[in-house]
């Protein structure tokens, strides 16, 4: 028995539920990746992704949060199939940039969403999401240049990553509030 009643689910609230398991299961999936780089001795690589697992796990909490701040009924989602094999290091970076340009493409499906309902707080708050994609897929395709143009010589994409900075590190100081608080 429901203690209090909720908002009704509109087409933007169902797709913010889905993309609250999108980004879940994003961050298991970079954990998987930290893990077969760490397998293969590349710790600077490794560290990056358990950040991006971390980064979308705050992503998901930050779409609870905002459901909850709204008065939205929130379910906590199990995970997708993640994939732990593969043979040579682009292949995990092309993943994640696929993954990055299908959070994107779901994203803009929130924010029309929104704007089709007229909800025009929903559409401001998927704004800040729409700009961290942009920023998100602009790191990774960086990130594959650098594997690319190393043509195999890890310990140059190491030493890349251990002097550049990639991305945001998940420090926006405009990211929405994250349930439980970010990590």
């Amino acid at each position: 028995m429901a203690l209090t009643k909720k908002n009704p689910r509109s087409k933007f609230y169902e797709l913010l539920q889905q993309q609250v398991h999108n980004e879940f299961n994003a961050s298991q999936q970079y954990i998987a990746l930290a893990v077969w780089f760490e397998n293969e001795d590349l710790p600077q690589l490794a560290k990056h992704f358990f950040r991006q697992a971390n980064e979308e796990r705050n992503h998901a909490l930050a779409l609870v949060q905002y459901m909850l701040d709204t008065d939205h009924h929130v379910e906590i989602p199990g995970t997708g199939e993640v994939r732990n094999d593969f043979s040579e290091v682009h292949e995990l970076i092309e993943l994640a940039l696929a993954q990055e340009k299908e959070v994107a493409a779901d994203i803009k499906t929130l924010a029309k969403a929104a704007r089709d309902e007229d909800d025009y707080i929903s559409e401001q708050f998927v704004q800040w999401f729409l700009k961290e994609q942009v920023e998100e897929i602009s790191a990774m395709s960086t990130l594959l240049t650098i594997v690319q143009r190393a043509n195999g010589n890890m310990f140059e994409v190491e030493n890349w990553l251990a002097r550049e900075s990639v991305g945001d590190g998940g420090d926006d100081p405009l990211m929405p509030p994250v349930a439980g608080g970010a990590i």
